[in-house]
């Protein structure tokens, strides 16, 4: 019997199995990712990230935001983005890239509502991300239901590296159904 990481089926499988609990489970490293996209400006721009959200079957990863957040301007300018993951615990990194989809409205409704009264203020607040302020006591949390955004992100390629004993690095993408290749790490 193999160990998960000499397949590609089983790394494959690995990666799904950690980015759900990652959806599921604040305690897991997969819980934290970087997100990066493309900068209003030009250039990179990458911030930590909650993840909400990890379906294999659909191949689409999920993290909610403020919707006046500059993320959700730069990913309507340029929808492609990559969300980095590491676990120390099974030295396994995955760097999903990404096409988002930002989400609003009657369409998140249903994730609006299974959120939590004390998570509602992370999508609000008085003056929106980014404003300049003279003094932060100026800062006011509010919930605003209007502010709540989804981005869902269609997996174009997943990029796995496992730090293993002898490293080994894999890629999948969707255009082949995520049959999967060797690269060297």
């Amino acid at each position: 019997m193999s160990e998960w990481f000499e397949t590609l089926e089983g790394i494959r499988e690995k990666a799904w199995h950690l980015l759900g609990q990652g959806a599921e489970d604040s305690r897991s490293a997969m819980h934290l990712a970087a997100l990066a996209t493309v900068g209003l400006g030009g250039g990179g721009e990458a911030r930590m990230v909650v993840l909400r959200g990890a379906s294999a079957a659909d191949g689409t990863l999920e993290v909610q935001t403020d919707r006046a957040s500059r993320k959700v301007d730069e990913l309507q300018g340029t929808p492609l983005a990559t969300l980095l993951f590491w676990d120390q615990e099974t030295s396994v990194q995955i760097r999903a890239r990404v096409r988002i989809d930002v989400l609003t409205g009657d369409a998140v409704e249903d994730r609006w509502q299974k959120l939590p009264d004390a998570a509602r203020v992370n999508y609000g607040g008085q003056p929106a991300p980014s404003t300049p302020l003279d003094d932060p006591a100026r800062y006011r949390e509010t919930a605003e239901r209007d502010r709540f955004a989804v981005l869902l992100g269609e997996v174009s390629s997943l990029d796995i590296v496992h730090l293993g004993d002898v490293h080994r690095r894999a890629l999948f993408e969707r255009k082949d159904g995520f049959a999967g290749m060797w690269l060297a790490p």
